[in-house]
């Protein structure tokens, strides 16, 4: 009798087993493709960015956009689990989201409907010396949904080239061009109480120091050296000469010493350090702090002159015949 039972139970499970194969293998390989082909994530997904879905936006819209920025594969699929996450109601979040790894269009759908923005702060380094308009670029690079003429009017508006200080910023990615501004701008007035009163004692203007060290921060690295330059620069402002520094270029066309050309020096325009007496309008960088302390402190010299050799060093002269003299040695 159980010899029966034993050869009924093998002939039933080498059926069940036909059966599996039959048809289990199939469904699996059929699972697999259907969620390669419309859950899972497009290949082209675009990783580290932010996406920012707006109010107002219909379901049907996002999942277009969606759709042609390769987030997800599948509209309908998208539109399905956000109906059935938010319970009929096709209910979506505005807000940046934040696309760091590659999600199927199931937790795409859920963090849309539950708010799972998932950004993180964005570290950003300001070297001294940067300009805003060379900050804007830097941030551009940085924050997918940047706008640099926002950054620029925000700067311009409170006239605060100068005052963006240099530093690592971690900056969320939706944080507003203005916010941004007043972060740098807030953290320039902290740093500056550490040399207030170097400032106070050396009998400047706290606007005419911040100029004259943008143009320190541009001229020279060594602390000494700019010291020196500052020396220089103030005497010639004493004397009523021209700065006639090439930095101020960089800040009317982008332009170096090596690519000057004598109709550049010509420029009518306000930053034109030949052509002008005195300090620029507005600095023409944004200095860090040594660079301050530098214009404050700095070093009497018999010069006049100064200029940097292509490996930095530099070269200072009492009379403009040294300094041309200089030029020929130093400069090839």
């Amino acid at each position: 009798m159980f010899n029966k039972y034993f050869e009924k139970y093998l002939l039933n499970k080498e059926t069940y087993n036909k059966q599996i194969a039959l048809f289990g293998v199939p469904a699996v390989v059929i699972l697999i493709l259907f969620y390669s082909i419309f859950l899972s994530a497009p290949k082209y997904f675009p990783l580290h960015s932010v996406y920012n879905l707006k109010s107002g936006e219909t379901l049907m819209t996002v999942s277009r956009d969606f759709s042609d920025n390769r987030i997800i594969r599948s509209e309908f699929w998208f539109k399905f689990f956000v109906q059935a996450f938010s319970f009929g109601k096709a209910k979506i979040l505005e807000g940046y989201y934040g696309l760091d790894k590659k999600e199927n269009v199931i937790v795409i759908a859920w963090r849309v409907t539950q708010g799972g923005y998932e950004i993180s702060p964005v570290r950003v380094t300001i070297h001294e010396g940067l300009n805003s308009f060379e900050i804007a670029d830097l941030l551009k690079n940085s924050l997918p949904t940047f706008s640099k003429q926002l950054f620029l009017d925000s700067v311009s508006k409170d006239n605060l080239e100068g005052y963006l200080f240099p530093d690592t910023y971690l900056i969320m990615p939706n944080m507003k061009e203005q916010d941004i501004v007043n972060i740098m701008n807030d953290n320039f007035t902290e740093k500056i109480k550490g040399v207030i009163t170097e400032i106070q004692a050396y009998g400047k203007s706290v606007s005419d120091v911040i100029k004259m060290a943008s143009i320190i921060e541009e001229e020279a690295r060594v602390y000494e050296s700019r010291q020196i330059i500052a020396g220089i620069l103030w005497k010639r402002i004493a004397l009523r000469m021209p700065l006639q520094v090439d930095a101020s270029f960089k800040y009317i066309n982008g332009k170096t010493t090596k690519t000057l050309t004598l109709d550049d020096l010509k420029i009518d325009n306000p930053y034109n350090s030949y052509t002008n007496r005195g300090l620029p309008p507005t600095p023409i960088s944004n200095p860090g702090i040594e660079a301050i302390r530098a214009a404050v402190n700095p070093i009497k010299t018999p010069y006049l002159y100064f200029l940097s050799d292509d490996n930095g060093n530099m070269h200072y002269a009492s009379t403009f015949d040294e300094h041309i003299a200089n030029k020929f040695k130093y400069l090839r």
